[in-house]
């Protein structure tokens, strides 16, 4: 399905300047900028996350990761 978005010819002009240039269709190029703010946001909400986690639970969480790890080299080893 496809639709009409509203930009200035300019714009617009712009666009399919630099699609061409990468060999790509208008909408795979606008494809590209979504997809980087897809994943900025999604690397923005656990670092989010993190700033608020408590002390406590900062140290809980580096106990356990530090048991699984210590678990995986032995694994590793045996």
């Amino acid at each position: 399905m496809t639709t009409t978005i509203k930009v200035s010819d300019g714009l617009r002009d712009r666009l399919k300047v630099q699609a061409a240039r990468d060999g790509l269709t208008l909408g795979a190029h606008l494809a590209r900028p979504a997809e980087a703010d897809d994943r900025a946001h999604r690397l923005s909400d656990p670092k989010t996350a993190t700033a608020h986690t408590s002390g406590t639970s900062a140290a809980l969480y580096a106990a356990e990761a530090a048991e699984w790890e210590r678990a995986e080299l032995a694994d590793m080893t045996a």
